[in-house]
């Protein structure tokens, strides 16, 4: 009976194990804020350009000392170098990775069609997408904690600062911008920075010292295993993600009378993380 009792627990084990995945830590970066850790997943798979160049000025030490000088409530929280003048052997500017050809092997799992903003949303690598098999693009969207860099009216004039959604998903953003991450860990740090005016400077905080400060930003990578989170990302094709989102369908529990039309909004069903 022992013996039993141990494989139903082995293979339980099993089953438990394959609802999570360990993310990349050369896709991790670490920004250490004034009031906490903000750890941010990259997408290379999106946007490999505006990727190797954050990397690139992470690894450098370029955001240490720097702020998030433009922070607007329900919005987003921006940082990078205000000035422009902090010197960098890699803030030459990006070609705009707005969307990406839909190829026969993409891993995207469809949740909804149609969704508001597209003909299709769903996960590419449990990162909250959209898709149009029509024009053949697939693009990462606008959910809260999603990581996209700053630019000008021109399309491929992005080059250090970045920004991170907070508050709303500002979907109308969506195929206008470059996104390249997003937040898996540390999102209450992030909306506990200081807010600008957006009635005034649209946000931007003028005095410096009130701004909320990056501390340093770190590649996991290149920090020791023993001072890396151990950190745990819910895979979206797992059985618990899917009962997850078809009881966001159904409403099936006694709390919910009115039951809608079964449409589930993509930004409201992120994966789970943890750290173990």
């Amino acid at each position: 009976m022992k013996y039993v009792l141990l494989l139903f627990f082995l293979l339980n084990s099993v089953v438990q194990a394959d609802e999570w995945r360990t993310p990349e830590p050369e896709n991790l970066v670490y920004l250490q804020l004034e009031s906490g850790l903000v750890v941010i997943e990259l997408a290379p798979f999106a946007a490999p350009e505006h990727v190797n160049q954050f990397k690139q000025l992470v690894d450098e030490g370029f955001y240490n000392g720097l702020d998030f000088y433009r922070v607007i409530e329900g919005f987003v929280a921006q940082g990078g170098d205000m000035t422009g003048d902090k010197p960098s052997e890699s803030k030459g500017p990006l070609k705009a990775e707005f969307t990406r050809a839909l190829m026969p092997e993409s891993p995207f799992q469809l949740v909804q069609e149609p969704d508001f903003f597209a003909a299709q949303t769903g996960y590419i690598h449990g990162f909250a997408a959209g898709r149009d098999p029509e024009a053949a693009l697939e693009w990462l969207v606008h959910c809260p904690g999603t990581v996209a860099m700053a630019r000008n009216t021109d399309a491929d004039s992005a080059t250090t600062d970045f920004y991170v959604v907070m508050g709303q998903a500002p979907r109308h953003l969506d195929r206008n911008m470059s996104v390249f991450g997003r937040v898996i860990h540390g999102m209450e740090h992030i909306q506990a920075l200081p807010r600008g005016d957006a009635q005034t400077d649209s946000g931007v905080i003028k005095e410096v010292a009130q701004r909320g400060r990056i501390l340093t930003a770190m590649l996991a990578s290149k920090l020791p295993e023993s001072k890396r989170l151990k950190l745990k990302i819910q895979r979206t094709d797992s059985e618990a993600m899917q009962t997850r989102l078809q009881q966001g369908r159904t409403k099936d529990n006694p709390f919910f009378k009115y039951k809608d039309n079964g449409k589930l909004d993509i930004c409201y069903y992120p994966p789970i993380s943890r750290v173990e």
